[in-house]
This record gives structure tokens, sequence and C-alpha cells, in this order.
């Protein structure tokens, strides 16, 4: 086809033409940059106050050539479906004026359905993602029993928390940030969700395993989130907050400090999930028999103790295990170690102005130290049953911060508020229609008769005809439910008589004194990571006024912690713009300093090629077994060891699969030679042979374990093998002796602490 025979394709051709030169000349007219520049602009270290209209691309930037729906060239530029003007605006175009506060009865009163801006914001945000979950997208989950001990029956009359009660429940572990595909070990927050079957309804307390959140109030949601995701221009970093926009956003909306910090501590690279805590997050209303309330904090305690994995742990397991967290739990599960929680409440008088000691209940940056409101067990959650279907079950579990039932009721936490929306607006797209409480995983295990009708996936058939209130021609069913079969009742609440306001209570503005608390509960060694952490998550920023911004935010939480971030990214360290208090610390924040069940640990057993009785390695391998734990035995090629006096002895993992990561000791059966198969050109972990005196692979298992303060051990020619990797002759933590069982025991007794801390002190 000619210009003759019509012009159009000439024509396009033109156009694409046009374009395309205009935007390589833009390239290369622009000053060559060191590649990773977050935007076209060079932010101040203040926020900008001065209207401008939107930034244009970088220059290495384009979109596609202009075209119809079509597909006809269009005269449009490149720029027409970009956003305008300076001004925010609603997606109909009215200018606003606040996107920070929703819109409430008064400073402290609930959210009003009225607030149109919050609906559409939370809304849109709510279908960003197809089909995946916009945050926890990444999950793993597992089926399991709660049973209660009968210690919350005087608070609420929920049923599940009744003397002897016992419910099942599914739990969901997540990431918050990172899509399906990414990696468990990443540095996050992690979610800790679960579903109780009640014999009253669906009951789902959908927390993190951080007991504070980054917002105060639920319509920055999506701007916390837009902020910590991967750069929309390049979709990079994947599933990290180590980026410009997320500190920008940060040191900029100070009241995401004190999350900021928990997840700059070993909080945000937990060991396991069956090693890491939960949180209800919010503040909830508890209500018993006689009408009575209490405000309570939920509380998640693993039976094995708070533990995380060291900076480095992580990053290797991203790579060679980024399946790490949920193959761990998978496999804990199957083993028959099974996870076990204490569930725990704190509690306080419901009193008018909803306060404990100073702290706002109702500030969901705000915890309240257990030194000052003990949490106290209420039963017992133990997770004994992998899901038969990935996606039937992780992925299309539906949960919901408003499925309450009889006895539990929300407060006016601005963020539950904005929560108890969005939930059930997320489903919709997530689950394809508002039918996704049907899917079995949702099904509650009490009777339904919603007279909710017809819609998207519909799986039950009803009956009758006459699905409204009142009715007669279906004698009058359903009937309205009283007392006397635990109907839900929203706990009449006054609320004050104020002017609609998009404020908050003077109490949220308070950013910093809470992270000074926390940062001073850490040991020497925990301080010593966060500093690490927030040195890296900088690093990695390209931008210096964010840098220097939030070295102004650290300068008010804590001047030492200020100094080391600032030594770390050779810029001075300012002076703090408020007055730093002196917080008191709260010991219960630390995850060093007691010790712990060492159910489900994994003991790696090295045995050398040349062990002719493999007596001690079966006596090692069968008292792990008996204590609960998961033996793991290692040798240079995989199939059976023998040695002609007993049962032939599996091998689990080979000098080339084992890494250290995986396990939470190590022991040899004396000093491996170099395997056959430890070419270095075939194996890059191998390394050079060291001479022939021990296999490289197993001397890179030992420096790494005792890189991460590992209890380490061993018997036979074992003493050869840690002298042959360079390791001191006589470090904190590590046992050589003759008798292979008194060894494993100093080990596992160390176990109980997670590391040996001691072997590098802070």
């Amino acid at each position: 086809m000619t210009d003759e025979s019509g012009g159009l394709v000439g024509k396009a051709r033109d156009i694409a033409g046009e374009v395309a030169h205009e935007v390589k000349a833009a390239v290369n007219d622009a000053a060559p940059l060191v590649p990773g520049t977050p935007g076209s602009g060079t932010p101040t270290l203040e926020e900008p106050t001065t209207p401008t209209e939107p930034l244009p691309p970088k220059p290495a930037q384009h979109g596609p050539v202009p075209h119809s729906p079509t597909g006809a060239p269009s005269k449009d530029g490149e720029l027409a479906a970009a956003q305008q003007g300076a001004y925010l605006t609603t997606a109909t175009g009215v200018p606003l004026r606040d996107t920070d506060h929703s819109l409430k009865a008064g400073r402290r009163g609930p959210t009003l359905l009225q607030d149109h801006h919050l609906r559409e914001k939370i809304m849109h945000f709510d279908h960003e993602r197809i089909p995946e979950r916009v945050v926890h997208a990444r999950g793993a989950a597992a089926h399991g029993v709660f049973r209660s001990n009968g210690a919350a029956s005087e608070l609420t009359k929920a049923a599940f928390l009744a003397e002897g009660a016992t419910t099942p429940v599914f739990t969901r572990f997540s990431t918050v940030l990172g899509s399906r595909g990414s990696a468990d070990t990443v540095r996050d927050t992690r979610g800790f969700a679960v579903k109780f079957y009640t014999t009253e309804g669906n009951y789902d307390l959908v927390g993190n395993n951080i007991p504070v959140f980054f917002i105060q109030d639920a319509i920055k949601f999506p701007d916390v989130i837009h902020a910590g995701k991967p750069h929309p221009d390049v979709e990079i970093p994947q599933a990290q907050s180590a980026h410009d926009t997320f500190w920008d956003f940060v040191s900029l909306h100070t009241e995401g400090q004190h999350h900021a910090l928990w997840n700059m501590s070993d909080r945000g690279i937990p060991r396991s999930y069956r090693m890491m805590e939960g949180f209800g997050v919010h503040t909830f209303r508890l209500v018993n028999a006689a009408g009575e309330t209490t405000l309570v904090k939920f509380h998640w305690k693993p039976r094995l103790g708070v533990h995380s994995l060291t900076w480095e742990e992580a990053q290797i397991a991203a790579g060679v295990d980024p399946d790490f967290h949920r193959r761990d739990l998978a496999d804990a599960i199957e083993s028959g170690a099974h996870p076990e929680w204490d569930l725990g409440v704190q509690v306080f008088p419901d009193t008018p102005d909803q306060m404990f000691e100073g702290i706002d209940l109702l500030d969901s940056t705000k915890f309240v130290p257990e030194e000052l409101a003990p949490v106290q067990v209420i039963g017992t959650m133990t997770l004994n049953a992998n899901p038969g279907n990935y996606f039937a079950e992780t992925e299309q579990v539906a949960f919901h911060a408003g499925h309450f039932v009889p006895g539990i009721d929300a407060t006016d936490d601005p963020l539950l508020q904005g929560r108890l929306f969005s939930y059930l607006d997320t489903q919709l797209t997530r689950l394809g229609g508002p039918n996704f409480n049907q899917i079995p995983i949702n099904r509650p295990h009490a009777p339904v008769n919603d007279m909710l009708r017809d819609g998207f996936h519909q799986h039950a058939d009803h009956t009758g005809i006459a699905p409204y209130k009142p009715n007669s021609l279906d004698g009058g069913c359903p009937f309205l439910a009283g007392e006397d079969v635990s109907a839900f009742i929203d706990v009449p609440q006054a609320v004050e008589a104020a002017t609609k306001v998009r404020e908050s209570p003077l109490t949220y503005d308070d950013h910093f004194s809470q992270a000074r608390l926390f940062y001073r509960s850490m040991s020497p060694a925990e301080q010593s990571h966060i500093a690490q952490a927030y040195t890296f998550e900088l690093g990695k920023c390209y931008e210096q006024a964010i840098k220097e911004r939030q070295l102004l935010a650290l300068a008010n939480i804590d001047a030492h912690l200020c100094q080391l971030v600032a030594d770390g990214l050779g810029l001075p360290a300012p002076e703090p713009t408020v007055a730093v208090t002196d917080e008191a610390p709260s010991p219960a924040l630390s995850q060093i300093g007691d010790t712990w069940p060492t159910d489900g640990r994994l003991i790696g057993i090295v045995v050398p090629d040349d062990v002719t009785d493999l007596s001690d390695v079966r006596a090692v391998r069968d008292a792990v077994f008996a204590a609960g734990m998961v033996p793991l035995v290692i040798a240079s090629k995989g199939g059976m060891l023998t040695d002609g006096n007993g049962d032939p002895v599996a091998v689990q993992r080979t000098f080339l699969t084992v890494r250290s990561i995986e396990l939470d000791t190590v022991l040899l059966a004396g000093a491996p030679l170099v395997g056959a198969d430890a070419d270095p050109s075939a194996d890059a972990k191998a390394g050079a042979p060291s001479g022939g005196v021990l296999d490289p692979r197993v001397s890179l298992l030992l420096s790494e374990a005792y890189r991460h303060c590992k209890a380490l051990g061993g018997w036979g020619d074992a003493a050869a093998a840690f002298e042959a990797s360079g390791l001191p002759a006589a470090p904190a933590g590590v046992y050589i002796g003759d008798d292979a069982l008194d060894v494993l025991g100093s080990v596992v007794e160390l176990l109980g602490s997670h590391r040996v801390w001691e072997r590098f002190p802070a």
C-alpha cells in the first residue's frame, strides 16, 4: 500500500519517524548521568511548596508512539495521556486541599462514609493489581487449630475464647512489598493473618510481625505503598525499601519513622515464620456477656522464641533459596515439628479518652510496652497441616479486618476504620465478584442465611422466593437474632459532638519518642545491625538530599545511631530539630537474652568419605530426632553411607547442595578431604582446593556458620577441619570432643539462645 493508494501508511511512517527523531535528539542532547537517578528533577532537602507542573520523563525514557485504539496514527503528543496540572485533584479534576486526613466526626471520632475522597483514593488503590494482592502478594499458609484456655472469658462473650473451646484456623504469612515471585528473605514487614472458623461465623485477626504501622490514617495507605513499591518507570527494586521513593516519603512523612526503625532492626529479616511474633496492631474493643467493655491489643508469641537471620544469611537465601521461609514452614509441619503460638492480650480500661499511661491507643504508630501492660495468654494456636493446593487455599483465602464475631468490635482508630472498607473492596477485583466467601477456603463453619443473591461466581443454590425483610411468603425466614443466639451487636459508643474536620488528635504529633524507646531497648548487637541496615538502605538511594533528610530524622531519634549511619554514608551527622526525650528501655523488645525450645531445628551432620564407623553418626542422628529436631546428613555425594556394622545412613545434602543458611548448627564427624567434584571450574562455591586437607565447600560451610554466630561442634578429626578453615583455636560456641553425644548436648544447649553473640562483641 502506498501514499497514492490512500496515504495512510505513509502518513503513519512520517509521524512515527518524527517522534523517533525527537526522542533520539532528546537522548543525545542530555548530559551523561550515572545510572540510577530516580527522576528527571533534583529534589530539595525540604519538601517543595511552590506549585510546578509535572516533571518530564528522564532523557532515556519514552512511551509508545501514539496511536488510536484501532491503530490509526495520532497527532497527540507523547505526554497527552500523562498527569496534567500542578495541583492534586480527584479523578474528575476537582482540586483537593488535604489528602493526609480522612473526614471524621471530630478529631477523635469515627471516619465518615461521606468522605468521597477517601473512598475514591482507597477504591482505586485497591484495584491497582490484577490478579495478585496489591500488598502481601508473596505468602505461605497452613491449617491448624486454636485452643482457648478461658482466660478471656471475663473480657469477651466470643464463643471461641470460652474455656476449652477448640477452633479450626487457617493462617497466612506474607511479605508486604514484593510480588508473588519475589524472595522470602527480603527486609520487609511480614503479614500474620489468622482466619478463625468459629461457631458464630468467621473471625479474621489480620496483623503484622511489627506492632506499629507506618501511618496513622488509612487515607495515607496508598501513599506509603506507592513509595515502597518498585519505581513505576523501571519496576525496580523488587521487594525492598532500599530506594529513593521509600526514604523520600518516610523522611517527609515522619510518622513512619517508628515503623521504619522496626523494619531496619532484625525484625525485618525473621529466621522463620515459626519464630516470628504477630500483632493485631490496632486497639480493639471487647464486650462480655454483661455488656462491659475493655480495650485490648492482640499478640501472637511464638513458642520457639523470636529469632532472625543475619543480613548475610538473608542475602544468601534470596539467591540460593528464595522460598526459604515457605519451605521452612512446610518442612517443619511435614516433619511433625508443628509450630505453636500463644495468643495474648494487653488489657486497658475503656476510658472516654482511650489513652493508657500517656499513650494514645488509637494511634497505630504507637505500642504499649509490656512492662506497662503485660501480655496475658488466652489460648494457643498450633499449625499442623499444609495446604493441599496453593492457589485454591493460600492464594484465594480472603481476610477482612471487619470480619468480627459477637464480643469483638472495632475502635475509632482511623487506620482501622479505613481497613474496614478496603478489604471488601479489594476482593471484588482479586476474586472476581462479591461471592468470594463461598470459595471453599473462605466458607464459614456456621450456618449462612444472608439474603444476598446472584453475582459473579455464585456457588449457592438458594431456595425460597423472598430474599428480603420483612416477608411472609417464606414464613418470615430469615429472622433477626437476639441475645439468646449471640447476635452481633455494635457496641454503643458516644461520638463527640464536633465539626467535621480533616485533622488528627494532637497526641498523634509525636513521631520520635517511641522510635527512641525501641532503639534504646535493643542489645548492642541489635543496635549495630540497625545502623548497618540504615547505612545499606540509604546507601542504595541516589539522591543526596533524601539521605540528609533521613539523617535529620535519625538525629531526632538517637544521636549515636545517627552518627553511625552518617559515618557510613560519609556525611555529617546533623543536630536534632526536636527535643530528644529520655525514654526508659523495654527489655521485652529485644530478641536476645532468653532461651527457647529447640523443636524443629535443623542439625547438619557432615560425614567424611573416609569414616569407617558410622555408629557415632547414627547415635547423633537418632538423638536429634528424639529431641524433636531434624538431622540432615551431609556427604560428598548422595545415596547411602555404609560401614557394614548397621543400617545404611541416608544422605540428605551434598557438599554441592548444602548451604549454611538452612542449618541451625553444623556438626563434623571428622575432616572431609576434597571431594572428587570439587572443581572450581565446575562449582564456583568450591573455590580453590585447600591443598587436599579439607573440601573447600565444607570450609565455606564452617566459615559462614561461624560468621553468623551459630553454635558448632565436632568429633574425630574435626579440630583439623576448623584449623584448615582458618577459624580461631578456641572460639566461643565451638565444641570439639571425643564423645559425639556430649558434643551434641553442648551445641543444643546453645541453640536455645539462637546464636552465640558473644563471639563478636558489639
